[in-house]
């Protein structure tokens, strides 16, 4: 069915957008794609790149035609797209989005179009790169992507977008936005944040340490300097966006954090154990899931290329 989007436009092409016009060339390879971004410079290295059939200097001119349009945008500035773009947009055409809260999004694109189909969609898959030349085919390969339609959307709508991200290579589940803000809270945005604490504080250590923290860095701060490195614009707009349910999540974690502090200044090594070996549990959870890579050190020496 998703072969029924002939024209797929692509609003913003940095990893995500760039990713989803690379997959829908290897893909749907009959399908036309277009492309537009805010930024002159990177509208002409996806030219260079040849990111998509066309590039357009305007976003009107990248919709027009389009039975499909993806906005990669971040959260926050997916209102203005929207409308930078509404007045060309076809009366038939589907408008989905990549952002990382759905509530906010859902909002802003319905207030925005409020004539045309808004289904929103969170592929939940990226990298801490950013930019054209971050995107690549293959990204959404055995990845979820959550899909959050209004009550009163077109169930033929809903089964096209499934599988347009099905054809990508992901694995599609639906749910409502404001559920998919609270689960996504703790399992993506939380984590950031987390992340982006410790590194900060690490450099704020820095100088202290003469250097020794980030030259003695094990896996562990490794790996929370690869998620601190994320786009800042996208999670700025990402925690104001859906901030309720993060400051929801950060009472529960700050809750949790201070038992475990009291545990080790009472020296209290069974609670510890029990916490440790239940969190254990979900990581092999998420193994057995295919949702990450068993193998020493992630499987990063096995890597030979992003496709």
């Amino acid at each position: 069915m998703s072969a029924s989007f002939r024209h797929v436009a692509v609003i913003g092409l940095g990893l995500l957008g760039g990713s989803v016009l690379r997959a829908v060339q290897r893909y749907l390879p009959e399908a036309t794609t277009t492309g537009y971004d805010a930024d002159a410079d990177v509208r002409a290295r996806a030219r260079a790149i040849a990111l998509a059939g066309t590039v357009t200097e305007t976003p009107g001119e990248a919709v027009a035609g389009a039975d499909l349009v993806v906005l990669c945008v971040p959260v926050g500035a997916m209102g203005a797209a929207a409308q930078a773009l509404a007045s060309d947009l076809p009366a038939d055409a589907l408008v989905t989005d990549v952002g990382s809260s759905k509530a906010s999004v859902m909002e802003q694109l319905t207030a925005a179009l409020p004539n045309h189909a808004v289904i929103p969609s969170h592929p939940v898959a990226g990298t801490e790169q950013s930019g054209p030349d971050a995107g690549f085919a293959t990204l959404f390969h055995n990845r979820w992507c959550i899909v959050t339609p209004p009550a009163d959307a077109d169930l033929a709508h809903v089964a096209a977008l499934t599988a347009f991200w099905e054809a990508l290579g992901a694995k599609v589940e639906t749910m409502e936005a404001e559920h998919h803000d609270r689960v996504l809270a703790v399992t993506s945005h939380l984590p950031h944040l987390i992340a982006y604490t410790i590194v900060g504080t690490a450099s704020d250590l820095e100088e202290v340490t003469q250097s020794e923290v980030i030259k003695y860095s094990a896996g562990g701060f490794r790996d929370f300097t690869r998620i601190a490195a994320s786009d800042p614009t996208m999670w700025r707009d990402v925690f104001l966006t859906n901030r309720e349910a993060v400051l929801e999540m950060l009472q529960r974690f700050t809750e949790d954090l201070t038992e475990l502090q009291k545990a080790i200044r009472k020296r209290d090594g069974d609670t510890l154990f029990d916490h440790f070996t239940r969190t254990r549990a979900i990581r092999r959870g998420i193994i057995e899931m295919g949702q990450d890579d068993a193998r020493p050190d992630f499987g990063r020496s096995d890597h030979n290329g992003k496709d």
